[in-house]
């Protein structure tokens, strides 16, 4: 199997997806994007999963944006993630608006979008549609999962609801819960959606008046979060955006102003506004540690034949070191081998989305061990290149 386009498979059509809320979901949409030929062994599939605002153009020019793959840096041929090497994919979650099943689309019982009559999910559902999506792929284990802040999260979640399909995964800046500070932040957002008069209760889709100011506020908002103080004062300071002086008005005085500004609007122009609800929603309802009697480490018991790598970031106060510390813990009490490293930025949160060597030579190596660790079910006992 060979492509490098945008796929869209429809699952659960005989069976509905039950869903941790309680309601049951039926015939879901997936789009995904592949890279790479998959190996007859099936023994070099990597899944890239991404985080709350991404989607599945992890590599490749974004169809609405025109711009490069949010992780294109790292992803391609001869790449950390060679795609002449691995077969990868990358699918947008459940929930989310860039072709896979969420709020805006069509409700069969209603034949009009669902809207906020979509069910409520979790980050677990998404990654039981993820499973399924393989499953049609013909991929029965995964050489490696890899992902950053929602997608570590997802990674987590695949550690313990899947681990046998897994011979290694990268969980980085993230956590196995969230913390009152992210539900904090993500509530301020919501609100901001729900606040606009064009929200709607949700049903703002016939009118073609999306909550567009609510959701530029949202957006505005968590990319704070995504920074560091130390990244805003060397990008921004207190200098002033294309004038002299103040005008002791409201204007965007401040190049930081600015920057959030553009930041929101063009977030409007990709993104729908219920899929933020749900989505943030379903990462502040992530509690690992509560399905296992508040012990994260018996989450992680299955995965002991799992290879993991956690990484964490110095100005990361999203996802701080404590809690993928937290992590690397649980994974060493379980009996699951680990790596982790905590490197020096100051980039904040989004520091797994840059330039940064470090993480690169961390993943490569970690990769690399993977290789010559990994047998595939029907295949040799040697590495990937060995097998091809």
């Amino acid at each position: 199997m060979t492509t490098s386009e945008t796929n869209s498979l429809t699952l659960f059509e005989d069976a509905p997806l039950q869903l941790d809320g309680g309601a049951a979901l039926s015939a879901i949409t997936v789009a995904y994007e592949a890279y790479g030929s998959l190996a007859e062994d099936g023994g070099n599939a990597v899944l890239i999963c991404h985080a709350l605002t991404g989607d599945q153009y992890a590599a490749g020019p974004h169809p609405v944006t025109g711009k490069p793959g949010w992780w294109e840096r790292i992803i391609g041929p001869g790449r950390l993630i060679d795609t002449d090497k691995y077969f990868v994919i990358c699918s947008n979650v459940l929930g989310s608006c860039m072709g896979t099943t969420g709020p805006s689309s069509i409700n069969p019982a209603t034949d009009e979008p669902w809207g906020i009559d979509f069910p409520v999910i979790t980050i677990r559902d998404m990654v039981r549609v993820q499973a399924a999506l393989l499953d049609v792929l013909n991929i029965d284990k995964l050489l490696m999962v890899i992902g950053g802040s929602m997608g570590g999260m997802q990674v987590l979640e695949w550690l313990t609801t899947f681990p046998e399909r897994i011979h290694s995964a990268a969980v980085l800046a993230s956590a196995a819960r969230h913390t009152a500070q992210n539900i904090a932040f993500h509530e301020v957002g919501r609100q901001a959606v729900m606040a606009d008069p064009n929200w709607n209760q949700g049903r703002y889709y016939s009118s073609n008046t999306p909550p567009d100011k609510g959701l530029s506020v949202a957006r505005m908002t968590a990319h704070i979060t995504y920074l560091s103080e130390d990244a805003l004062t060397q990008k921004f300071g207190r200098n002033l955006q294309e004038r002299e002086e103040v005008t002791f008005g409201f204007d965007a005085d401040f190049q930081v102003e600015s920057y959030l500004r553009h930041q929101g609007s063009t977030f409007v122009d990709r993104f729908d506004a219920n899929s933020y609800l749900y989505i943030t929603r379903a990462m502040d309802y992530l509690d690992i540690p509560s399905r296992f009697g508040g012990r994260l480490a018996d989450a992680f018991i299955g995965a002991r034949a799992v290879r993991c790598c956690v990484i964490s970031f110095t100005s990361d106060w999203l996802y701080p070191t404590v809690e993928n510390k937290r992590i690397v813990h649980a994974l060493n009490a379980a009996g699951v081998p680990v790596s982790f490293a905590e490197i020096e930025t100051a980039n904040g949160h989004d520091s797994f989305l840059l330039e940064n060597p470090e993480m690169d030579m961390m993943l490569e190596g970690f990769l690399a061990s993977a290789e010559r660790t990994y047998a595939p079910k029907h295949g040799s006992t040697g590495s990937i290149g060995e097998q091809q």
